[in-house]
């Protein structure tokens, strides 16, 4: 009983901690929106969709029992406070909707089955949504020539859009013609600023025309994409090939420790990261980062090995 009553104490202060966080996070959404002027009629929407699922799935409402209640008096409230914003009734960006379009597209060509986004977005429909939908559902289909003309239909919009040439960039890069990429890819990363996740992906293309003339370029841009974003396994891993091409064994070994550290992989990390601080020179920035994967990969591995231990 007072085992019970213990943990009930416990998980009430947490769920009163989560609440807390939850008020705080409807403060927050409404001074970003009132600062931007956007109308919050997208945030009751979207929370009123949630709350629906919940009760299709006959999730608890008890906002006692739940760490992210979405109850209907939170909804009231924050609507209330929203709808007295004078964005509440002012119509959405048309620009803005496009891009949310756009984004949409992307995401339903990439993760629905084939056949879902072409339900969706008919050939008849000829937006830019759509060719972008499209495009990537025949690519992964594997039909390069059709997706290849959905992201033509695209550039012939705007020829220059970063984006729409890394489509056109990765579907050639993926079909086998890396070369035919790079112009594409190298302009998208320049008109990006050098966005991490495309510069990671023309890093990749450079690597993939096997041509050694390109491995110092390919290099300058995967690390400038590190420098940005170096939770990126991926381009971890390519710089990891190109170390390896240019005969840099500690440097590719240390490039696989860092790969393998955000996969969660601790023994691999661990070997990586060993084999790495054997080959550099002792203190330097590189051998100190491979110590710290060896030191942080270790402990954990022997927690894993702990934890199947007592697993048997």
């Amino acid at each position: 009983g007072i085992l019970m009553a213990g943990q009930q104490v416990a998980l009430g202060k947490y769920l009163a901690f989560s609440r807390g966080q939850e008020a705080g996070a409807d403060e927050s959404a409404k001074r970003f929106m009132h600062t931007a002027g956007v109308s919050g009629r997208g945030i009751i929407s979207f929370f009123k969709k949630l709350q629906n699922l919940e009760f299709r799935y006959s999730v608890p409402q008890d906002t006692y029992a739940t760490d992210h209640p979405l109850t209907g008096d939170r909804i009231a409230v924050l609507q209330e406070a929203l709808a007295a914003d004078p964005a509440w009734n002012k119509p959405t960006d048309p620009l803005l909707e496009a891009r949310f379009q756009r984004v949409k597209a992307k995401l339903n060509g990439y993760i629905l089955d084939a056949k879902d986004t072409f339900n969706r977005y008919p050939e008849s429909d000829r937006s830019i949504a759509a060719h972008y939908a499209r495009a990537y559902a025949w690519h992964k289909s594997a039909y390069p020539d059709k997706a290849l003309a959905e992201a033509d239909a695209l550039l012939a919009t705007a020829p220059h859009d970063p984006y729409f040439e890394e489509l056109k960039g990765q579907i050639l890069l993926e079909s086998g013609r890396p070369a035919e990429a790079l112009v594409l890819l190298r302009d998208a990363v320049q008109r990006t600023d050098y966005q991490p996740l495309i510069a990671a992906l023309f890093g990749h293309a450079l690597i993939a025309t096997e041509n050694p003339a390109n491995y110092e370029e390919a290099k300058r841009i995967l690390h400038s994409a590190i420098a940005r974003d170096d939770q990126n396994p991926f381009a971890w891993y390519q710089l990891g090939v190109i170390y390896t091409q240019q005969g840099d064994a500690p440097r590719a070994a240390l490039a696989s420790a860092e790969r393998y550290n955000l996969e969660g992989k601790a023994r691999p990390a661990l070997a990586n990261a060993e084999l790495a601080m054997r080959g550099l020179a002792t203190g330097t920035p590189d051998w100190l980062r491979a110590q710290d994967i060896a030191l942080v990969s270790k402990t954990q591995a022997d927690d894993d090995k702990r934890h199947h231990r007592r697993q048997q």
